[in-house]
């Protein structure tokens, strides 16, 4: 049995032909085109995870401009258009009538009220700052007797309720005769676990023990090391713990209605909780003032956060550096 050969001039049959389609087709692709269609693909998904993004920021930031958005707007009205008009919509503009019976009903008792809200938070957030930078500098660089069992009673005592220790802190306060003081509200604000235990963490990552160790056979003291140097470089830290302890000093409600009586010592959140009790006088329309007066409140934080921005920036530049 002899095999002819088929030499390149002779016709194929047609069995031949479709076998070289075939063979034709299911060639794979030039890799330079799978990776196009890779990354065309991988493009396509970005774009849409992107969609998606935007979408959920825009309706966050409708969500948390709304609230405001809204404050303002009811500042500028009258007692009339506060009922009547569009809500989220301006009407006859009265805010600086508004503000004129803010700050002149009752003998201007809302300007002592912002009096007392900012000595309490600033007094209160630095002590409790200066305390909590030093205690969480202590847990972090030093080695003592009894340190795990410290920093189990500090992450122990997130577990406990704030409002657990009013009754206590009451019987307290009476007998030592800081009831129905401004001490009330300015000495306990200068102890906090959480901000101690933030601290430590930071200070673990942003103070070298090499630094310290140069520092301390260049002959400094512990005190001039903390304050000079640590302290500087906690900087970031200690502004997050001020602005923190400070908004939620700002915003106290339940301590100041527990330890304080007269109304000449009340911060302004339970001054214009006062008022919207009382919800209408023979004079005045309180409700328009309360929203007013919230909105002057919001003006000290504001201020606050956009001074204190810059410590935030130094903080973060500083950890890129690292």
């Amino acid at each position: 049995m002899t095999l002819t050969s088929v030499t390149a001039d002779s016709p194929r049959t047609d069995e031949e032909v479709q076998k070289s389609v075939l063979k034709s087709r299911r060639r794979p692709r030039p890799k330079k085109f799978r990776e196009a269609d890779d990354s065309s693909e991988l493009s396509g998904k970005r774009g849409g995870s992107r969609v998606v993004v935007i979408i959920g920021l825009v309706l966050f930031a409708l969500y948390s401009i709304g609230p405001a958005w809204w404050l303002i707007v009811s500042s500028t009205k009258t007692k009339e258009d506060l009922y009547t008009t569009d809500a989220m919509w301006f009407a006859n503009f009265s805010l600086f009538d508004n503000l004129s019976s803010l700050f002149t009903y009752q003998d201007g008792i809302f300007g002592l009220w912002m009096w007392n809200s900012t000595l309490y938070a600033f007094a209160g957030s630095i002590g409790h700052t200066l305390i909590s930078l030093a205690a969480g500098y202590g847990l972090a660089m030093y080695s003592f007797r009894g340190k795990g069992t410290t920093m189990g009673f500090i992450i122990g005592s997130f577990l406990i309720p704030g409002a657990l220790l009013t009754i206590p802190s009451y019987l307290l306060f009476v007998q030592l005769g800081m009831y129905d003081t401004i001490w009330a509200m300015i000495i306990p604000a200068f102890f906090s676990p959480f901000a101690v235990y933030l601290a430590k963490i930071y200070t673990e990552g942003a103070v070298p023990s090499e630094l310290l160790e140069a520092a301390r056979i260049d002959g400094a003291g512990e005190y001039r090391i903390f304050f000079q140097i640590a302290f500087r470089l906690l900087t970031t830290a200690g502004a997050t713990i001020f602005l923190l302890h400070f908004v939620g000093s700002w915003n106290a409600f339940f301590g100041p209605m527990v330890f304080l009586r007269g109304a000449d010592k009340w911060p302004v959140m339970l001054g214009l909780y006062s008022w919207l009790q009382r919800g209408t006088d023979s004079t005045v329309d309180l409700t328009g003032m309360v929203i007013t007066g919230s909105l002057v409140a919001t003006i000290p934080m504001v201020i606050l956060m956009i001074a204190m921005q810059r410590y935030w920036r130094s903080g973060v530049a500083m950890g890129s550096l690292k």
